[in-house]
């Protein structure tokens, strides 16, 4: 799928010099913001509505108040509903006759404090950068796919007074993506052919660290076969163990639970970047387990969010909700569908929240 990497000279792409070993860097082309979305052609469309047969849509996103509380992350939390204000009383339940008496019109109208990667999501190309020396000139500096910078391209405060939403929030945007940005994704629609893996029939409730061995396993007994251009989308069970908590979330029961792919196995990154997937999307936490593997000299603690987010431009879909298609699909045959996945169209944001469908 991709060249070795490679020096280039400024004057063909002043962005970088130097780009990581394997990426995709420049592969289409020097401002490109869309990484391996680029591969969700029409024919690709096409063949995820082939797919269609039954007419059936399944939702693939959680509630987006689960998990509840921040147990699985103490940065994010779940959303907060309150009512717009009008004519200096709260705009729900709101009775328009108190204006105008003879108005019979009751308002509800409502705004939302949103952690935008609390529940099921999805991971811009801006979410996850590196420390890499894109100049070469022997010093490293934040970088993202495609050699974005960060302070340049992806902006944000200093003053930890100007970040969180915990409090009582101003209405002032302090942090933007004006590269690589959500909004890439949103207009580019993410639809296509999804292709279900299902780890849970094989490893169950369990906690398990799937490498490339385990997982070509697993597509063999199942006759899964992943094509360029395709959206691999990863059962392990996590999500009904999320709904069966009834965001009472335990953290150890969380923590110790369902298959996990293991991000420090190179055979399994190698997999990755050779398939030509378009996304890696699972009902967990992080699609890798979290934290890695320990690894020896300097490294990155999420290595599948390096390979796929900072290298190949792979976007990463997190805690969706996937068992009821999984199962429809398994006792059919099956485990190709058409999927539909467009994340909110907000400017400058890294991630966000997603109400994914889909169809068989």
């Amino acid at each position: 799928m991709t060249r070795a990497g490679v020096d280039r000279r400024p004057e063909e792409l002043s962005r970088w010099n130097r780009r990581p070993e394997g990426s995709t860097w420049g592969d289409f082309g020097t401002d490109d913001q869309l990484g391996r979305a680029n591969l969700l052609t029409p024919e690709k469309v096409k063949q995820g509505i082939a797919e269609v047969r039954e007419g059936l849509s399944f939702c693939l996103s959680l509630p987006l108040n689960y998990p509840g509380g921040a147990i699985l992350n103490p940065r994010r939390h779940p959303p907060v509903l309150r009512p717009t204000r009008r004519d200096g009383l709260p705009n729900y339940l709101y009775r328009r006759g108190q204006a105008h008496s003879r108005l019979t019109d009751v308002i509800c109208d409502d705004a939302a404090i949103l952690h935008l990667q609390y529940s099921t999501q999805w991971d811009s190309l801006a979410h996850v950068g590196a420390l890499f020396d894109a100049n070469g000139d022997g010093m490293a500096e934040p970088v993202f796919y495609n050699g974005f910078r960060g302070g340049e391209d992806i902006v944000g405060p200093t003053d930890v007074a100007d970040a969180g939403a915990d409090g009582v929030v101003p209405a002032i945007s302090t942090s933007e993506a004006k590269r690589l940005g959500i909004e890439n994704m949103a207009v580019k629609c993410m639809q296509g052919r999804g292709v279900l893996v299902d780890l849970h029939a094989h490893f169950g409730d369990e906690r398990a660290l799937v490498g490339f061995d385990a997982l070509m396993r697993v597509l063999a007994a199942d006759h899964v076969v992943v094509e360029q251009g395709d959206m691999l989308c990863l059962r392990t069970g996590f999500d009904r163990v999320i709904l069966a908590m009834d965001r009472k979330p335990d953290a150890h029961r969380l923590q110790n639970s369902c298959a996990v792919l293991d991000g420090r196995d190179q055979a399994l990154l190698s997999w990755i970047t050779e398939s030509g997937l378009v996304a890696l999307i699972s009902d967990n936490y992080a699609v890798e387990a979290e934290p890695a593997r320990d690894a020896e000299g300097s490294h990155a603690a999420l290595p599948l969010h390096e390979h796929c987010l900072f290298k190949l431009g792979v976007n990463l879909g997190e805690l969706w909700y996937l068992s009821d298609v999984a199962d429809w699909l398994r006792a059919h045959g099956r485990n190709r569908f058409l999927l539909t996945a467009p994340p909110l169209r907000l400017p400058g944001a890294v991630g966000s929240p997603t109400s994914p469908v889909g169809t068989v």
